[in-house]
């Protein structure tokens, strides 16, 4: 059995939560070496941001799980 992609992604969404410090934290998500996401957490308002980036959407989330779904989902495309 493969290890599940969603918690990788939930493993790294929760270190950029426990970062002490008010700093914007952020990270690239890619598959197969292409990047498909930026994502920014910010820690005075406790939101995620993604950017899509083939499409520069950007899409703002309050909740760690549906973060880490739509990450999901655009790895997954």
């Amino acid at each position: 059995m493969e290890n599940s992609q969603l918690v990788a992604i939930i493993s790294r969404l929760d270190a950029m939560m426990k970062v002490d410090g008010d700093e914007i934290q952020s990270r690239r998500f890619e598959k197969d070496g292409q990047e498909k996401g930026f994502v920014t957490y910010d820690p005075t308002t406790e939101t995620f941001v993604l950017e899509e980036l083939a499409s520069h959407q950007k899409f703002e989330f309050d909740n760690i799980d549906l973060t880490a779904m739509e990450i999901y989902d655009l790895l997954d495309d």
